[in-house]
């Protein structure tokens, strides 16, 4: 199976502002842990990764690579528009997402220093991670 496709397919749903396609993605048990997520499961990462409004725009795929069930992905994502914790509109990340049978079981988000100077616990706050 080619997951990298399939991966990639998560990131144009956020594109397309398209939850229900990631919904019917995601394995039973499904986790996404980030700096400031602590593998929350389906219900948190819908509350806290889908905001009501469209608000990632493009991802660029800078690097991709398969291994096994896992595929890890560091892209560049354009924003529609910027907010407190990306006022200049575009981020990057690497992200590493498991696969069972096809289907999403988990996300894991790197970064590193928040933006602008800001502390750890500042960024969790704007980002409403805290």
């Amino acid at each position: 199976m080619d997951l990298i496709e399939k991966a990639k397919s998560y990131y144009r749903a956020y594109e397309r502002h398209d939850p229900s396609y990631v919904a019917a993605e995601l394995a039973e048990g499904f986790t996404f842990t980030s700096p400031f997520d602590d593998h929350i499961g389906r219900e948190e990462y819908f509350r806290r990764c889908w905001p009501r409004e469209p608000l990632h725009q493009k991802f660029d795929f800078l690097a991709v690579a398969q291994d096994g069930e896992r595929v890890t992905v560091v892209y560049r994502c354009q924003m529609r528009r910027p907010n407190a914790v990306h006022p200049d509109m575009s981020f990057c990340n690497a992200e590493m997402l498991a696969f069972e049978n096809g289907k999403l079981k988990s996300v894991t988000v790197f970064f590193g220093d928040p933006p602008n100077g800001l502390t750890r616990r500042q960024f969790a706050e704007q980002s409403g991670a805290a």
